[in-house]
């Protein structure tokens, strides 16, 4: 699950972390203990995180832009910025669901009208790329092209049709760059975070301590692990205009199995205890429930981006969403039509995972991956 509703082509300016929080580029690394199969795991050693010099280049018409494609399971979104001191101000932006995966879990394969509404957003954000002077670009591709059969054969159709080259990347490297493109949300003062982006079609968590090792500067992911599911593809397996008690309960207790093997792999519970750990969550489902909580008219990102729910809260707003039927999730102005069927399913990943890791709030990030692509590009 991505943005609600209302974000469509917003201009919004990002600030980057004070320079002893931020993340440099790095990726992470595939050594150490792994989990049982269905998942992607990384304890890593070392620091995942190489630091490199930001530039520090003023605001201003004639300064570089960068642009970056998030093409996922359920959206399709694109950020073009300018580098400023010290992170980067939007000049255009688009998202517009297309449900890529809808159908995928079932088939093994992206259905024709899946990809012609793909490929619909995607000319649009062709057009807003070649409108620009684009210094540089990253154009990637998430869960669903890694699991469809026919992925392939789809990117291939893009880059002849409408000229773009998209990258089919790794669970690990989306996992680093929502980390990179929400640290400046991390607070410094707590040495340890879980950070997680529950998309459509997979479900993201990181485990990071906030000074490595080697180089107290620069954060190290300790582990990761891709959930092989996310919003769309729960909704397909489990269902979602109605939503039972019973079925709701199912897909929480699902997750939480999901989640023990990486827990008892990491051991963040013990972390947790000791109340050095905080939480941030990066993904439509927070962000649509922090919405909700502030009772906003009209889903409003500066309102949302960097605001904190309790896991109180979080409980009152899930239990009140699983109580609406579906025009009644419909209704809300920060779920809309598009996504009403698709937000029990997220509530329900974010339950298990405050269940697993009883932090008691969580900081919400409206930024991911694009945002760390913008970042990675803007450092080379």
């Amino acid at each position: 699950m991505e943005k609600p509703l209302g974000t469509k082509s917003t201009l919004e300016g990002h600030a980057a972390a004070p320079a002893d929080a931020r993340l440099p580029p790095g990726s992470v690394r595939a050594n150490g203990k792994a989990v049982p199969a269905g998942f992607q795991s990384v304890l890593s050693r070392g620091p995942d995180f190489k630091p490199t010099p930001r530039p520090h280049i003023a605001a201003h018409r004639f300064a570089p832009q960068y642009a970056a494609l998030d093409l996922g399971t359920n959206n399709c979104r694109l950020l073009v910025a300018r580098p400023t001191r010290p992170g980067f101000r939007v000049v255009d932006a688009f998202s517009r669901i297309v449900r890529l995966g809808e159908g995928l879990a079932a088939s093994g394969v992206l259905s024709e009208q899946a990809m012609s509404r793909a490929i619909d957003a995607l000319k649009v954000c062709a057009d807003k790329i070649a409108a620009r002077r684009i210094a540089g670009g990253r154009y990637v591709a998430t869960e669903a092209c890694r699991q469809a059969a026919n992925c392939q054969a789809f990117l291939a159709r893009v880059r002849d049709e409408i000229g773009i080259e998209i990258e089919i990347i790794s669970s690990s490297e989306e996992a680093r760059l929502v980390v990179s493109g929400c640290a400046p949300l991390l607070n410094p003062r707590i040495p340890y975070a879980i950070v997680f982006d529950i998309g459509g079609g997979s479900t993201e968590i990181v485990w990071l301590r906030l000074w490595g090792e080697e180089d107290r500067r620069w954060p190290q992911i300790l582990g990761s692990v891709s959930l092989p599911f996310g919003v769309v593809t729960l909704t397909d397996r489990f269902g979602g205009s109605e939503v039972s008690p019973a079925t709701y309960r199912a897909m929480v207790a699902e997750t939480i199995a999901a989640l023990a093997p990486f827990e008892r792999a990491s051991d963040i519970q013990r972390r947790v205890r000791t109340g050095r750990v905080q939480m941030l969550g990066s993904s439509g489902t927070v962000t649509t429930l922090a919405g909700i909580h502030l009772a906003l008219p009209r889903y409003t990102r500066a309102l949302v981006d960097g605001s904190v729910l309790t896991f109180e809260q979080i409980s009152t707003v899930s239990a009140h969403l699983a109580g609406l039927d579906l025009a009644g999730r419909a209704a809300n102005p920060c779920v809309g039509r598009e996504r009403a069927d698709l937000v029990l399913s997220g509530c329900a990943i974010l339950d298990a995972i405050c269940a697993t890791w009883p932090v008691g709030r969580l900081r919400v990030a409206d930024r991911g991956v694009r945002e760390g692509i913008l970042f990675d590009l803007m450092r080379a």
